[in-house]
């Protein structure tokens, strides 16, 4: 699935994950919003997500996970992975067209509607758009230079931001400490 809109990027560097997206909303090739928030806090604040597509069905998406934390708690992966299974099966949510990243003190993972949760090695993700430029800037300021995990992403989604026409400078960034 080609998400057109935004850029989410999530980076675990040096004891702490960061998560930020930026404030764009397209519709085609309008500027819509420039302040929106992609960035969510769940499970009192525990959880961390960050949504690319379309708001309507990242927000359902977002309802749904919440409630699958509730059912799993103390396991995110169990719960991003139902909730996967859920929107690859059903008829309805089948149609949804966004992808959430999920992050908590332990884990960074991908949720697609495909059935997919996918764990990056590194600890490095970008959604979206302006998702693999994000990325590659990341991977680039973590090798060289002395940048926290914050700092890391909020110049990656910068530079992505001077790259993807749907990717724009407002920026909401989010933190935790990683479990050791």
């Amino acid at each position: 699935m080609k998400i057109r809109s935004t850029t989410i990027l999530t980076v675990r560097h040096r004891g702490v994950v960061a998560i930020g997206g930026d404030g764009q909303v397209s519709l085609g090739n309008t500027i819509m919003k420039a302040d929106a928030v992609k960035i969510r806090r769940l499970l009192d604040g525990s959880v961390i997500t960050g949504f690319a597509g379309s708001s309507a069905d990242a927000f359902a998406l977002l309802e749904r996970f919440e409630a699958k934390l509730k059912d799993y708690p103390q396991n995110v992966p169990r719960a991003a992975t139902e909730l996967a299974k859920e929107w690859r099966t059903d008829r309805a949510l089948r149609r949804l067209e966004a992808l959430l990243t999920v992050v908590d003190a332990r884990h960074t993972l991908l949720v697609t509607g495909t059935g997919d949760v996918i764990q990056p090695t590194d600890g490095v993700l970008g959604i979206g758009s302006g998702g693999n430029f994000a990325v590659a800037a990341a991977k680039a300021l973590i090798a060289h230079s002395d940048l926290g995990a914050v700092e890391i992403v909020r110049h990656a989604l910068e530079i992505a931001a001077d790259i993807d026409v749907y990717t724009n400078r407002n920026l909401v960034i989010e933190e935790m400490p990683c479990a050791t």
